[in-house]
C-alpha cells in the first residue's frame, strides 16, 4: 500500500521542497480508494476444541431448556412450532441439533454488491470489511461540541466514508438525524447512502414497513430480479439480550431474509447487566442467541446471507457504565469467532470503541485495545470502525478522521510480510556491505515511497517545524481534514432519472407516515 493510498494530508503547512510537494499533490482531490482487506496473517485463537464444545454444549442446554422469547409475532412463532420446536406462549425451546441443522443451508460467504462494482465485497472467508460508527443520536466536533446529529451530518459522515480509502462500506445509521421525523427518516438515510456514495451501504430495521422501504429503493437501483438473487444490502438485527427477541427486529429479519438480503443478528451484551459476569457464559448466551436468529432467518428463506454477530463490553461493576479495551470483551470476541467460523458461517464484531468523551488519550488507547482483537480475531464485517465515541452516543467528526487514517495501518499490516526478490532485501545489502548506510542505495531509492506506512495525522516533524506549523495536536490536524474533505467532495454519478425516482417514491411515502418525533 503506497501512501497516495491514505487519507489526503492536513492543509496548511508552509512548502518545504519535494517532499512536501508530493505529500500536497497526495493530499489533493479524493484518495485512491483501498479494496477490502483479503488477511495474509494468522488468526488468534486461545480456545481449544474441549473448550469450544463445551461452550455449544452448553448453548444447546440453553436453548433445550431455558428458551427464547420470540415476542409480539405470531407469525415467527407458528414458522418455528412447524419447524420442531416446542412453542408456549413466546417461549421457544429447540429440540438439540435443530438449530444447527437449519444453518447448514446458510452460506460460507457471499458477495455484497455495491453501486459501483468496483467497491463491492466479499463477506466471510479471509476477508475483513471496515463500516463505519452506527447508531449516535449526537455528534461532536471541536467547532461546535456535543449537539444533537442532523441529516446534514448524516450526508457528511456518507460523504467521509465515501472519500476515506479505507472504509470499504458506507455502514448504516452513521448518525441518528434527529431534525427529522422518526417514521420518514430512514428514507433519508438510504437515500444518503445511495445518493452521496457508490459504496455497499446498510438498511433501516427499525420497523418492518422502513425494512420493505429500503429493499423497495434498492430494487429501484439494482433491479428487482439482481436483488432476489444477489444480496446488495446488510443490516443489522440486534437480540434483545437475555434471550429474547422483540417483533420490531424479527419482523425487520423476516423482510430482508425474504428479500435474500443479509441480516448480521447481533446480540448487544453488556456482560454482568445483560449475561452472565463470566467470558464463558457470555459466550455461551451469545451462541444460543444468535445462532438462533440465523436459524431463523433460514426458516424465512433457505441460503438467505446471514452473519453471526456480536457486541460485548464489560461494565463498571461500581457504576454499571460501559467499558471498552478491557480484556475480557476481547477473549469473549476471539471465541465467539472461532465458534463462528465452526459453524460455517461470516462473523462480525466492533471497531474503534471507546467510553471517552472527547478525541483523548483514553479514546485512543480503549480504540487500539478494541481494534487489534477485531483484526486479529478475524472479524469479517466490522462496524462502527470509525467514529464513535462516548460509548457509542456520539459520532465524532475528528475521531472519525484519526481512525479512518489508522485502519489504513491495519490493512497495510493485514497484508502480511513481503517474501518476493525484493523483499529479501539481498541487493541492498550487497550494494551498501560493511560499515556504510542504506540511505541512498538503489534499492532504498525504489522502494523509499512504501516501504513503510505513514500516517497523515500524526506528526513526526522535529519539534521547531511543529511549532512553526502552530503546534497542533492531531485532533486539531483532523479537524482541518474533514473541512477540506467535504470542500473538496465531488458526489459520485448517479442516473438522473434514476434519482428523479428515488425522490418520487421518497415523497410519495411520507405523504401518508406522520411527523412525529417520538
Amino acid at each position: 500500500m503506497s501512501e497516495a493510498q491514505t487519507l489526503p494530508s492536513t492543509g496548511g503547512r508552509r512548502a518545504r521542497g519535494g517532499a512536501e510537494a508530493r505529500r500536497a499533490a497526495r493530499g489533493s482531490g479524493m484518495a485512491k480508494q483501498q479494496g477490502f482487506i483479503r488477511r495474509n496473517v494468522p488468526l488468534y485463537e486461545p480456545f481449544t476444541t474441549d473448550q469450544l464444545e463445551l461452550i455449544e454444549a452448553n448453548a444447546e442446554t440453553v436453548l433445550q431448556e431455558i428458551g427464547i422469547d420470540f415476542r409480539d409475532d405470531a407469525e415467527a412463532l407458528s414458522m418455528w412450532k412447524a419447524a420442531g420446536a416446542d412453542v408456549k406462549g413466546d417461549r421457544v425451546r429447540f429440540p438439540k441439533g435443530l438449530v444447527r441443522a437449519l444453518l447448514k443451508t446458510a452460506p460460507r460467504e457471499f458477495v455484497q454488491y455495491a453501486r459501483n462494482p468496483e467497491r463491492s465485497v466479499t463477506v466471510g472467508g479471509n476477508s475483513t470489511i471496515f463500516a463505519p460508527v452506527y447508531g449516535p443520536p449526537f455528534i461532536r466536533n471541536l467547532d461546535e461540541g456535543r449537539r444533537y446529529a442532523t441529516i446534514e451530518d448524516f450526508r457528511n459522515f456518507v460523504k467521509l466514508a465515501y472519500m476515506a480509502p479505507s472504509l470499504h462500506h458506507s455502514g448504516g445509521t452513521v448518525c441518528e438525524p434527529v431534525d427529522i421525523p422518526v417514521a420518514k427518516r430512514h428514507l433519508d438515510m438510504v437515500y444518503s447512502h445511495i445518493r452521496y456514495s457508490d459504496k455497499p451501504f446498510m438498511g433501516s430495521v427499525t420497523a418492518p414497513e422502513r425494512a420493505e422501504d429500503s429493499v423497495t429503493m434498492a430494487k429501484m437501483v439494482f433491479g428487482d430480479e439482481f436483488v432476489d438473487q444477489n444480496c446488495v444490502m446488510i443490516n443489522l438485527i440486534n437480540a434483545n439480550s437475555p434471550l429474547v427477541f422483540d417483533g420490531t427486529m424479527v419482523g425487520a429479519l423476516k423482510v430482508y431474509a425474504r428479500a435474500n438480503q443479509a441480516t448480521v443478528v447481533s446480540p448487544f451484551i453488556l456482560s454482568g447487566a445483560m449475561s452472565a459476569v463470566t467470558v464463558v457464559g457470555t459466550l455461551t448466551q451469545i451462541l444460543a442467541e444468535a445462532s438462533v436468529g440465523m436459524a431463523f432467518a433460514q426458516l424465512c428463506r433457505p441460503g438467505a446471507p446471514v452473519v453471526f454477530g456480536t457486541f460485548a463490553s464489560s461494565i463498571s461493576m461500581q457504576s454499571g457504565a460501559p467499558t471498552f479495551g478491557t480484556p475480557e470483551p476481547a477473549h469473549v470476541l476471539f471465541g465467539a469467532a472461532q465458534l463462528a467460523r465452526r459453524l460455517g458461517v461470516p462473523f462480525r464484531s466492533g471497531g474503534s470503541l471507546c467510553a471517552s468523551k472527547v478525541t483523548d488519550a483514553q479514546a485512543a488507547h480503549e480504540t487500539a485495545n478494541t481494534l487489534w482483537p477485531a483484526l486479529l480475531g478475524g472479524v469479517n464485517f466490522m462496524l462502527h470502525a470509525a467514529g464513535w465515541l462516548e460509548g457509542g452516543l456520539v459520532s465524532s467528526y475528528e475521531k472519525f478522521i484519526i481512525d479512518a487514517d489508522q485502519l489504513t495501518m491495519f490493512q497495510r499490516f493485514s497484508e502480511g510480510v513481503d517474501f518476493s526478490e525484493n523483499g529479501q532485501g539481498l541487493s541492498a545489502i550487497r550494494e551498501v556491505g560493511p560499515g556504510s548506510h542504506f540511505l541512498g542505495c538503489a534499492h532504498t531509492q525504489a522502494n523509499f515511497e512504501t516501504a513503510f506506512w505513514r500516517s497523515t495525522i500524526a506528526d513526526n516533524n522535529s519539534f521547531e517545524q511543529w511549532r512553526d506549523d502552530g503546534g497542533k495536536d492531531a485532533t486539531q490536524r483532523a479537524n482541518e481534514t474533514w473541512k477540506r474533505m467535504l470542500r473538496e467532495y465531488e458526489a459520485p454519478a448517479l442516473d438522473p432519472a434514476l434519482d428523479e425516482a428515488l425522490q418520487a417514491f421518497m415523497a410519495k411515502r411520507k405523504e401518508g407516515l406522520p411527523d412525529s418525533v417520538a
